[in-house]
């Protein structure tokens, strides 16, 4: 449970905030997103700190993710303009698929260098489940860009928060085939 919320509890908290933030604290209702980055931030840092408390570490997307939220955020605070949290899923994803596909360029998997520990599956395999997650995010990245230009803050947040893990299970259930066409999914297999 003590994982679940470090590793969700900023989002909610995110959310909640959005959500009932002006109302709470006496602000504007445009001012519900600030107040909601200003409390995802302090909650990302109690998640932080209560990770490193237990003894645990966190892996180097939270790292990477808190400090591009650290960044648009404190841009969004500091200039009290919501549209530098808005695209920063948007930088995320695409920084992302430039990294991916700069490797693919290469003709290495950058995702093998991340997974191929807890994945054993054959080099061409790799080059292919790498180039599915460039695709999907520049797709993630396009529809960020998407619904936070024509959808008010609430429908922004609320895909934010409940629509991307959701799309993200279900990419990874479709790449199922993939794995097992290239042996990814023999070691899973019980005699």
């Amino acid at each position: 449970m003590a994982k679940f919320l470090e590793d969700f509890g900023p989002l909610l908290v995110f959310f909640v905030l959005n959500a009932r933030g002006a109302e709470w604290f006496d602000r504007a209702e445009t001012d519900g997103l600030l107040i909601a980055t200003a409390g995802f931030m302090a909650a990302l840092v109690v998640s932080l700190v209560l990770t490193y408390a237990r003894g645990g570490k966190p892996n180097n997307m939270t790292l990477a993710s808190g400090g591009f939220v650290f960044v648009f955020g404190s841009l969004t605070l500091f200039l009290q303009d919501e549209t530098f949290i808005k695209i920063k899923p948007t930088i995320v994803y695409l920084l992302f698929a430039g990294v991916l596909s700069f490797g693919l360029l290469r003709g290495k998997s950058y995702l093998k260098f991340l997974l191929g520990q807890a994945l054993s599956m054959e080099p061409r395999g790799w080059l292919g489940l790498t180039r599915r997650w460039v695709y999907f995010f520049l797709f993630l990245a396009a529809l960020n860009e998407f619904i936070w230009r024509n959808y008010p803050t609430d429908i922004w947040v609320n895909f934010k928060v409940f629509g991307i893990l959701p799309l993200t299970f279900a990419f990874m259930a479709l790449q199922m085939p993939l794995l097992k066409k290239h042996g990814a999914l023999n070691d899973l297999k019980r005699d």
